[in-house]
């Protein structure tokens, strides 16, 4: 007999029978790696859960805190009565005591009504649906933009660290970095929208489309509207991406995994791509899907600025008024969305990283 056709047996230490070492021996560690990864993931779960609760309370009680009378807001500053200004009151719900109205916008929200528009006279969940594709296409572009040049420019400056493009664009990331998104907004409005000195303005100065556009050439003018709006939001996305990913990197690189690899004889390329980079890419996994839930939240500032029908330009016409249903449905889906995103990223990571939710 061969000894690739004997037996898996193998003799117990502890015991006077062969013990079977098979497919039926291995389950028993798998088997307590998944019920752990599965108590792990419902933890987060459960946090993620009270955490959404929590953001409910917050978003009835913090706007509340506005001092402004949303009813004198709508009426425009035109005379009206104070009959007429209760019976707007008194429509809205704002009459009630605020016990009442906080059980009754909790009852709602659970069922996913988030009471009508005092503005726009009209259910805050069509709003939001309404807004939502425009926020989805800017901040979506923007993020599949910054998270890739973020990625390849932090990996090259910190495998070639010291150099003169490392210094060079670590330098300038940083100074984006620091920039506020609105006013590079601004600047680029400037510069390349109304012009300035022999530069012509080549993009709108906001918007979504100039209208009256069908078929491809609505793509187009979709696709030129979004130029300014985009370059803003990867200017200071890809920034940060590259920092982080560029000080994983650097932590990697005086691995002894590495000097091994390199040892074997492996290119310097691939010893990059093949060992380095999969280990380093850990914290920039947990940047990555922090930045996917601000895709839903969107940009305030920058869709403010650049004049976007998304969310963020809803949120900002809402808070002046302040349009208080349409303020915490919005609220709520842009904590829900950082939550959810959060959320997935932590259940995501043990299979990345077996060490965590052990």
């Amino acid at each position: 007999m061969t000894a690739e056709s004997t037996p898996a047996l193998v003799q117990s230490a502890d015991t006077d029978g062969p013990a079977q070492a098979g497919p039926s021996a291995a389950r028993g560690p798998r088997a307590r790696n998944t019920k752990a990864y599965l108590q792990y993931v419902a933890g987060k779960i459960a946090g993620a859960v009270v955490s959404l609760f929590a953001v409910l309370v917050t978003s009835f009680f913090l706007f509340r805190l506005i001092p402004s009378d949303p009813v004198k807001q709508m009426t425009g500053g035109r005379r009206v009565s104070a009959q007429q200004l209760e019976s707007l009151r008194h429509q809205f719900g704002l009459d009630l005591p605020m016990w009442q109205q906080f059980t009754n916008y909790i009852g709602d929200a659970l069922t996913g009504d988030f009471g009508t528009s005092y503005q726009f006279h009209a259910p805050v969940i069509d709003k939001i649906s309404e807004a939502l594709p425009a926020t989805l296409l800017l901040t979506g572009t923007a993020y599949v933009l910054y998270t890739a040049l973020g990625i390849w420019l932090g990996t090259r400056t910190a495998w070639r660290n010291g150099s003169r493009s490392d210094r060079f664009n670590t330098a300038f990331a940083l100074t984006l970095y620091s920039v506020p998104s609105f006013w590079l907004g601004l600047l680029l409005i400037i510069v390349f929208s109304v012009g300035l000195g022999p530069i012509p303005g080549l993009f709108p100065t906001g918007g979504l489309e100039s209208g009256g556009e069908t078929g491809f050439a609505y793509v187009v003018d979709v696709a030129h509207h979004l130029v300014l709006p985009v370059i803003t939001l990867v200017a200071v996305g890809y920034a940060q991406t590259l920092l982080v990913m560029r000080s994983s990197l650097l932590d990697e690189m005086g691995s002894d995994y590495l000097t091994t690899a390199r040892a074997k004889g492996l290119r310097d390329d691939v010893v990059r791509r093949k060992h380095a980079v999969p280990n380093a890419m850990l914290p920039t996994f947990t940047l990555m899907f922090v930045n996917l839930g601000h895709v839903v939240a969107g940009q305030i500032l920058v869709e403010t600025v650049f004049s976007w029908p998304g969310l963020g330009g809803l949120f900002y016409s809402a808070l002046s008024v302040p349009d208080l249903p349409l303020v915490q449905g919005l609220f709520f889906v842009f904590a829900t969305a950082v939550i959810l995103a959060n959320t997935l990223a932590d259940v995501l990571y043990p299979l990345l990283d077996p060490r965590v939710g052990r």
